[in-house]
This record gives structure tokens, sequence and C-alpha cells, in this order.
């Protein structure tokens, strides 16, 4: 009974496995690739936002993103192309970030820092947790099609 026990056991870990490497999740020079482009677009991103480049965060976001900020306030990427270009910000920063990938799925997370002020002059001083998730597009583009943010403190 053991022996049928130990058996299937080891027939379930296998499987757990290779579905983990079909998924991308274990590494691997492609994972690894996924992961640095990914992390690289959440730091372009950084670096529109601050320098109030709407167009430019535009060519990174799906046409049919969806962001949710830490407000609760949903927004479409017209909406947000349109707030970047009237935000000022003296600090935008992002750290810790993480990204698991998930085949042509890529989850990414971190921090965020950002002083200054939003598309309406509201002064903002604020630290957030978000994620967002990119997806590699038919023509081989990452874009990320979904965003969310939290308060932290």
């Amino acid at each position: 009974m053991k022996r049928i026990l130990a058996t299937g056991l080891l027939v379930v870990l296998s499987l757990v496995g290779a579905a983990a490497q079909q998924s991308g999740t274990t590494g691997g020079a492609k994972a690894d690739a996924v992961i640095k482009a990914v992390t690289d677009l959440e730091h372009q991103w950084i670096k529109f936002s601050k320098a109030s480049d709407g167009a430019a965060l535009g060519a990174i976001l799906s046409n049919d993103f969806v962001g949710l900020d830490a407000d609760g306030t949903v927004r479409t990427k017209t909406q947000v192309v349109a707030r970047t270009n009237k935000a000022k910000w003296v600090t935008n920063e992002i750290g810790d970030v993480k990204v698991v990938v998930h085949g042509d799925t890529a989850i990414a997370s971190g921090s965020w820092v950002g002083k200054g002020t939003d598309d309406v002059g509201k002064a903002v001083d604020a630290k957030e947790r978000w994620i967002d998730t990119w997806m590699k597009m038919a023509d081989g583009k990452w874009l990320c099609v979904a965003s969310s943010s939290a308060p932290s403190k």
C-alpha cells in the first residue's frame, strides 16, 4: 500500500513539475527574457509618467486596457493617457518589482512612491502597491492589459 501511495505521489509531483515548466514559472532562458522585458516595460512606464508623456505610455497599454486606481476609480487607456499628460511629478518611483510568467501572460507587482500633482492639480504624496497584467500580443509585443493599485504604509 505504501509503495502504491509513493508511486502515486511521484506521478503527481511529476505532473505538477511538467505543468509548471509549460507555464514558464520555473525559470529558464525564455522566462528570464520575459521577466527582463516586462521589468523594463514597468520602468519605461514610470519614465513616461514622470515626463508627462501620455503618448509614449499609451504605446505600451492595450487598447482595451483597464486600470483600477488606489481610490477605486476604473479608468480606460484613453483616460490614463490624458491624465498622464497633465500630471506633474517630483517623485515617481517603483521598487521591489517582481514578475511571474505564465506562457504569454506575465504578472508584475511592486511598490510605488509618488509626489507631485495629479491631472486636476491636486497634490499627491502617496505610497502604493501595484499589480499589472501583461500579455504577449500576436505581433510579439508585450502590452499591459490591466493594472491595479492599493494604498500602502
